[in-house]
């Protein structure tokens, strides 16, 4: 009974996060609907924003709601095709989210580097190229995860099955073989590359930001103070989600090695981890929205105002 009481309460604390973070994606989207048929140009940066929504409404999607259908009792809901096209829509919209926040940190690191900087050459090239680049890193993250329906089966409730961790509503075949490991090192260097570049950027942005403070130090004007510029607030913007998608990443891969070898149910224990992994997709939207002011002028029009 006491089970099944905290089961009805995960289940809908989710079914509340899910509803948040599908609200702030949406709106993003939304936003960009309608600058797309206004006719306005979208800058290099707004493509790459357009792409991460996309891919954290997805992930908001094909994680939360099958875990929340999950803790109301659902557990049969998903055949094994059902399950296999879960998990690799939600590995492909994992691996996108980090390229687009990867992306996104080192174009802004060369946006606000100074001119006579060896990176400012980088810049016009690199605006160029981002349109095709996001397009292209669809097929590549389709093709990294291609192997995962292979590894995917419906929920598996024999105690004797050795080698399947189970989810609820999905099972994972942990198998340590050659080939395997072989492919999960090609999916953890992947992901190591681009954690690696969002790092180097980040610490870029805070040392040019930290210089600058420095420079302008000698300023007293109290109108210089209110008003902060766009580039930094753009680049506090996308460090503040650089920290928050680092820290989901990381309980990601913590929540899979404790899931693993857990032995007997810890309801709370995964559901913590399971809450700070979706962290990123659903805190996302709602940072952009109250920090990019194009955006928060036409969502919250009391913030663009202030």
């Amino acid at each position: 009974m006491k089970m099944a009481s905290d089961n009805l309460a995960m289940g809908i604390f989710l079914f509340f996060q899910i509803t948040v973070g599908m609200l702030g994606n949406s709106s993003i989207l939304f936003y960009y609907v309608i600058l797309i048929f206004t006719g306005k140009r979208l800058m290099p940066k707004d493509l790459i924003i357009k792409h991460l929504t996309f891919a954290n409404c997805l992930s908001v999607i094909t994680k939360g709601i099958p875990q929340t259908m999950a803790h109301f009792g659902f557990k049969d809901f998903l055949d094994d095709i059902g399950c296999k096209l879960i998990m690799y829509v939600y590995r492909v919209m994992r691996g996108m989210s980090l390229y687009a926040m990867c992306l996104l940190s080192s174009f802004q690191a060369i946006t606000i580097s100074p001119s006579n900087s060896r990176w400012i050459k980088f810049k016009h090239r690199a605006t160029k190229y981002i349109g095709p680049s996001c397009s292209l890193s669809w097929l590549v993250h389709m093709f990294l995860n291609i192997l995962t329906p292979t590894r995917v089966s419906g929920p598996i409730y024999k105690k004797n099955v050795t080698n399947w961790v189970s989810y609820g509503y999905c099972s994972w075949f942990a198998s340590s073989n050659m080939t395997t490991t072989l492919y999960m090192f090609l999916l953890c260097f992947s992901d190591a590359l681009c954690l690696g570049l969002m790092a180097c950027s980040s610490v870029s942005m805070v040392s040019l930001l930290y210089r600058h403070k420095r420079q302008v130090k000698h300023i007293h004007s109290a109108q210089y103070f209110l008003n902060v510029s766009p580039e930094t607030r753009a680049t506090q913007t996308i460090l503040i989600l650089v920290c928050t998608f680092i820290v989901s990443h990381s309980v990601s891969s913590i929540r899979l090695a404790f899931r693993t070898s857990s032995k007997g149910p810890m309801l709370w224990g995964v559901s913590v981890f399971l809450f700070l992994e979706t962290c990123f997709p659903i805190v996302c939207p709602f940072v952009l929205i109250s920090n990019i002011k194009s955006i928060s002028s036409l969502f919250l029009p009391c913030c663009g105002k202030r």
